[in-house]
């Protein structure tokens, strides 16, 4: 089966999962919601009917000679978009610059402090509140913005005592350790490797470059490093010019279901409550 989900601006997402069918599973109609299309009356009603929202948080930065800058925005706009439409859960245009300097000297990098990030995610989320939403998906897709997302959820679940923040990574629910990237070492190193050229190919072949393509071997250290100190391309990973969008489809698939099944449970999750106590209430 194959199918396209069609997003904001005629965005085409191609996807073999059976669209239809998922979506009356988990509650979506089968065709995203994305935020800025709404006016300002739409907004109200959805809200009104559906207090989440799905952020994606991308980045713009190098990844390697045959990969666009915008890898981490466009894979994580595309799952979130597979993801309002299986679940009707609204999702917003992506953050498009995340924490990337730590790709050192590279060209074409566009990179933000960790607090500019922490301050942005937290104005497009006391935003986002006064408006009524109080439920908020960061889906990330750049692992170096980790650590602002978290901090920023810490600061928004303290600040607003009604509403329920989790940032997590696109392949989080998939799960991460599975993801089939060819890359056994680096942590955050994993970077334009044999996983994100094939999703590129499943999504954007017209972005890839494959006759530029290299690999790197990755290699185990203790230390974290920026790019720049360990790759001269810009690449971590073994075997890219063996990827394929036939592997990309089934990664990306993958994502977008796994993100969705737990997306869907989690918007309709019970708050905590005295009778979850072992001494509480019966």
């Amino acid at each position: 089966m194959s199918s396209v989900i069609t997003g904001p601006n005629g965005l085409r997402v191609p996807t073999g999962l059976d669209v239809p069918a998922l979506a009356a599973q988990l509650g979506g109609t089968g065709a995203p919601l994305p935020w800025e299309e709404l006016t300002w009356q739409e907004a109200e009603t959805t809200v009104a009917g559906h207090d989440a929202v799905v952020i994606p948080v991308g980045a713009t930065e190098q990844h390697g000679p045959h990969l666009p800058l915008a890898v981490d925005t466009r894979i994580c706009e595309a799952v979130a978009l597979g993801v309002s439409a299986l679940t009707g859960v609204p999702v917003l245009p992506p953050l498009s610059f995340g924490v990337s300097a730590s790709h050192g000297g590279f060209a074409g990098t566009v990179a933000l402090r960790p607090e500019t990030l922490i301050s942005v995610v937290e104005d497009v989320i006391d935003s986002l509140y006064d408006s009524g939403v109080r439920q908020f998906v960061l889906l990330n897709g750049h692992i170096w913005n980790n650590g602002a997302l978290d901090v920023s959820a810490e600061k928004l679940r303290v600040r607003h005592r009604d509403a329920r923040v989790r940032a997590l990574g696109y392949v989080t629910m998939y799960p991460g350790p599975e993801v089939d990237g060819h890359v056994t070492y680096g942590r955050a190193l994993m970077h334009a490797n044999y996983f994100e050229t094939s999703v590129m190919l499943h999504l954007a072949p017209g972005l890839v470059r494959m006759e530029r393509a290299t690999s790197h071997l990755d290699v185990d250290s203790f230390w974290d490093y920026r790019m720049d100190q360990v790759s001269e391309t810009g690449v971590w990973g073994r075997d890219v010019t063996e990827a394929n969008s036939a592997h990309g489809r089934a990664e990306f698939d993958r994502c977008v279901l796994t993100t969705a099944r737990a997306v869907a449970a989690a918007v309709r999750e019970p708050w905590p409550s005295a009778t979850h106590r072992p001494d509480g209430p019966a």
